[in-house]
């Protein structure tokens, strides 16, 4: 019987192990991978966690999982494939045994949806970001594209239009769906060119992105553009499954749950990504953690 079971080694469950380990709460972390780090596992660079600019993505993950490891914190590479939510007792069910628990954050992340676009797979990392905010510095200067028609993608053009020489925001429908007051900053912005009723067929380059082949579906003709960048905004997905019926989820599947992680569940907490949040960046991600291992303290404390 541990304190505190964490699903997900990302960000979110790092900090989160961290914070119980310095509770001195008995503590299991499980994640599937080999390594700590999530989504920024994929980032070979970030450059906007504090006090570390310009660390590569793997390098932050593993001090992450460095960091709890270091405190004593117990780590499994194993897959939840089940969970039991209800009752004083948590229990994990893994491809190898099951666990039990007072409390469990859900830390799982969530997934970029993709344009399934060839070279989409190839280029990730390397001219293929799903974070503007994350990545969009090292365009400084550069000519970038923008696949998505949502509040996502008409923030990542503007982010992107204060930095980049030019943005091509390109949408398969020949509207938005973003907000009205983000559509009018966007239409106004002379560094960003709008290509309607058009997809992205294939991403190309060498060792980077270096364009983009674009079908525009009225005119029935592919066009080449040239880009350094390719910003993918077509939304994502959360890895909420195992959740299904035991929690409650927003409409687009996130979990319902405050600044202290709280699901609508006693002692289930939802940390980082899979959270429902209007801000999903690493900084956001560890601060949940912290907030619910705080959370379980104050209770626990109580008794």
């Amino acid at each position: 019987m541990f304190d505190v079971i964490i699903i997900g080694g990302g960000p979110a469950g790092l900090s989160a192990a961290i914070y119980a380990a310095r509770a001195c709460m008995d503590t299991l972390l499980i994640e599937k991978q080999p390594v700590g780090g999530g989504q920024i596992l994929n980032s070979t660079e970030v450059d906007n966690y504090p006090g570390i600019p310009g660390v590569g993505g793997f390098e932050l993950g593993q001090k992450f999982m460095d960091h709890a490891k270091g405190l004593g914190i117990r780590q499994v590479s194993e897959e939840v494939i089940e969970i039991k939510c209800r009752g004083d007792v948590k229990k994990v069910v893994t491809d190898k045994q099951e666990y039990e628990a007072k409390a469990l954050i859900y830390a799982a992340g969530a997934g970029h949806k993709k344009l399934g676009a060839p070279g989409e797979e190839k280029f990730a990392g390397m001219g293929v970001s799903y974070c503007a905010t994350c990545d969009g510095a090292f365009f400084r200067g550069k000519t970038v594209a923008v696949a998505g028609g949502g509040d996502v993608a008409l923030e990542d053009a503007l982010f992107l239009a204060k930095v980049c020489s030019k943005v091509y925001l390109i949408h398969r429908r020949d509207a938005f769906r973003g907000a009205k007051a983000l559509q009018k900053r966007v239409k106004e912005n002379e560094n960003i060119e709008l290509v309607m009723d058009t997809v992205i067929e294939e991403i190309c380059g060498d060792s980077q992105v270096r364009e983009i082949l674009v079908y525009h579906k009225k005119e029935e003709k592919t066009e080449k553009l040239a880009v350094d960048g390719v910003f993918i905004a077509v939304g994502i997905v959360p890895y909420t499954d195992l959740l299904q019926g035991q929690v409650k989820l927003a409409d687009d599947g996130f979990v319902v749950a405050g600044e202290n992680c709280r699901t609508s569940e006693e002692g289930v907490y939802a940390a980082g990504d899979v959270r429902a949040k209007a801000f999903r960046q690493v900084v956001t991600a560890a601060a949940d953690g912290a907030n619910a291992v705080a959370d379980i303290e104050k209770i626990m404390e109580k008794g």
